[in-house]
């Protein structure tokens, strides 16, 4: 199904239109690894509603920016009863050490496959220096308690990120 929604980030300064496939879907099916190289399942988190934020790599500034954001405010997700996962293709080394050095609060999942990634339309094409290279789209999905995805931001712009994702949560 092909849904339009408003996106709440900005282009040139005017809100947009987009067309997400994900949007008021059901949540794909993926294993991830915890830190602990334990497999999680998504499927695992049906019944409580989360947020999964993809990331492109961590210890990388605009990660950390972000996931010490996520940090601070971290409250006002827990408070609404929601979950927050952040996921990158990084090693579960990685992460414990990102999670160790900046006290992160919430979970940090490894996609190896990439399998999830895919799943979420986060894996895409980019360029940075005229160098052309495939890489992590930073997102954000909010799925509800019935395991369906009501909320999706792309293309992240970290500055007030949480705070937009917090406004949404408070208006569904």
């Amino acid at each position: 199904m092909v849904v339009y929604y408003l996106n709440s980030n900005f282009y040139n300064g005017e809100l947009f239109m987009v067309i997400d496939s994900l949007l008021n879907a059901a949540v794909p099916c993926g294993v991830l690894k915890t830190v602990d190289g334990v497999d999680f399942l998504l499927d695992s988190l049906k019944g409580r509603p989360f947020i999964l934020y993809f990331y492109p790599k961590d210890n990388t500034s605009g990660c950390t920016t972000q996931a010490c954001d996520l940090r601070d405010c971290l409250s006002a997700f827990t408070e609404h009863g929601i979950a927050v996962f952040g996921i990158s293709k990084d090693k579960a080394l990685s992460h414990q050490r990102f999670s160790d050095k900046y006290n992160l609060n919430f979970p940090l999942l490894t996609d190896d496959s990439g399998a999830v990634c895919d799943a979420f339309g986060v894996w895409k094409q980019k360029t940075m220096y005229g160098k052309v290279y495939f890489g992590i789209e930073r997102s954000t999905f909010y799925v509800d308690d019935s395991f369906t995805i009501r909320h999706i931001w792309r293309k992240v712009k970290i500055p007030n990120h949480w705070n937009d994702v917090l406004k949404i949560i408070n208006l569904l």
